[in-house]
């Protein structure tokens, strides 16, 4: 394997904590015995083309340092491929880095574990889920999530897991349940009323919503989470659990899995790794080892 890594840049996620990151995670990995380079783009799009002509040029692992939105990035760039994916987690909600068991803002911490990583075992095989053209590697979500979701999006104040929870109470007051048709794998389409239905490739999003709580990236199936029909009530009641993950034994929490997902709903967006992929509705398919991550546990 090549000595050249990538560093992949979102200098402004985490309010400057990316641009501050690269200094260290840089060090490191030059301690290490790699040469570095990093890339950046003037925006997503320049971003994602940077970092695929990267992967394409043969570089030794592509390093996401930034946030969720930042990862999701790098998936699109090193998913199907050789090329090995490397996590310094600094931005928001850094869901895909604690589900794997990465650090998370400490970017000294996540470039040793790197460097370990590519000298011992060059990563471990992890699922993706694919929808849309897209993968993504935590949670799609759709319905009160999504709106919380497109809401959470729009704040610039505060951050991390607070904001998602005000996002929640102002979404509250247009609560309402949908009709869903779900489709699993191939088995029959049910129709089902529900307030959101998420399907997970990794348990978490929104800094650390559980929401699909025991949902594996490393089994080749999703967790897929349908709250039914609730009142705004008994939703501030349970909401709290959500971020430990015992919500799903609330009788309005069905737990499914499959490795295919249809969802179906009228006036409904998905959203997956936090990005909105358009109007339901949507397949989401699994995709088993679609990418080696660095250091993973």
């Amino acid at each position: 394997m090549t000595s050249d890594i990538t560093l992949f840049v979102n200098p402004t996620a985490g309010r400057g904590r990316g641009a501050r990151a690269v200094g260290p995670a840089a060090r490191v990995l030059r301690g290490a015995g790699y040469s570095v380079r990093t890339v950046l783009g003037t925006d997503a799009a320049d971003a994602l083309r940077r970092a695929r002509a990267a992967v394409a040029g043969g570089t030794g692992a592509l390093v996401a340092v930034g946030g969720d939105g930042l990862v999701s990035l790098a998936l699109q760039a090193v998913a199907g491929t050789d090329v090995p994916l490397g996590v310094v987690a600094v931005g928001t909600g850094n869901d895909y880095a604690r589900a794997n068991g990465l650090p998370v803002r400490d970017p000294e911490a996540a470039g040793r574990l790197v460097a370990r990583a590519l000298k011992e075992d060059g990563g471990r095989p992890r699922d993706l889920g694919r929808v849309a053209g897209r993968y993504f590697g935590t949670v799609l979500a759709s319905g009160l999530d999504s709106r919380i979701n497109d809401r959470a999006n729009r704040m610039r104040f505060p951050t991390g897991r607070l904001r998602y929870d005000l996002a929640l109470l102002a979404e509250l007051a247009a609560l309402r349940p949908v009709p869903y048709r779900l489709r699993l794998d191939d088995g029959p389409v049910r129709e089902v009323e529900a307030t959101l239905v998420a399907v997970g490739n990794t348990d978490s999003y929104g800094g650390g919503m559980r929401m699909c709580a025991g949902a594996r990236a490393d089994d080749g199936l999703f967790g897929v989470t349908v709250v039914g029909p609730c009142s705004r009530t008994t939703l501030l009641r349970v909401f709290p659990r959500v971020h430990r993950g015992t919500h799903l034994t609330h009788p309005a929490v069905t737990v499914l899995s499959a490795a295919r997902v249809t969802l179906e709903a009228s006036g409904v967006t998905g959203y997956a790794d936090g990005e909105p992929l358009g109007p339901l509705p949507l397949t989401a398919e699994t995709v088993p080892e679609a990418v080696r991550l660095l250091g993973a546990r």
